[in-house]
């Protein structure tokens, strides 16, 4: 029984180091907003969106997260397993932001694009409202990255 027991352990400890080592090898982008520089790392896959930023317990000042999704939808956000605070900016096809909304840490609310998007990029909460970035302004960067599933 406690050999059962320890093999358990090991398990559990191998699975959530593994998903820890899988979310921090994704590729980063370099996007400009309104003349402001910031870092994303590209979530451009179904397992990558659907990790996000659970579990991180903070976020350097000017590097967020870009979901990147294979077509146009109207997409959700929550923050599920989620500990830090979050703008998110729902971006269209062409790279500009169609909406953006403050979420908070360990919510399931949804939080939608009010039209058809084909990135969420998550910052900081009040990232965007410090910088006077808001609906209309172009993303540049995004026209190289795509989702792969």
């Amino acid at each position: 029984m406690r050999f059962m027991s320890l093999v358990c352990s090991g398990c559990l400890f191998l699975l959530t180091f593994s998903q820890t080592v899988a979310s921090t090898n994704l590729q980063y982008v370099s996007l400009q907003i309104a003349g402001h520089t910031l870092s994303a790392e590209v979530a451009d896959t179904h397992a990558s969106r659907a990790r996000g930023l659970m579990f991180r317990e903070s976020l350097d000042a000017n590097t967020g997260m870009l979901f990147v999704f294979p077509k146009n939808a109207y997409l959700s956000m929550w923050m599920k397993n989620t500990v830090i605070p979050l703008s998110v900016a729902f971006i269209d096809d062409e790279g500009i932001i169609i909406n953006i909304a403050d979420m908070q840490p360990n919510t399931h609310t949804a939080h939608y694009s009010t039209n058809l998007a084909k990135y969420a990029l998550e910052m900081n909460i009040g990232w965007f409202s410090r910088r006077k970035i808001d609906t209309g302004d172009r993303v540049i960067g995004l026209e190289l990255i795509s989702a792969t599933n």
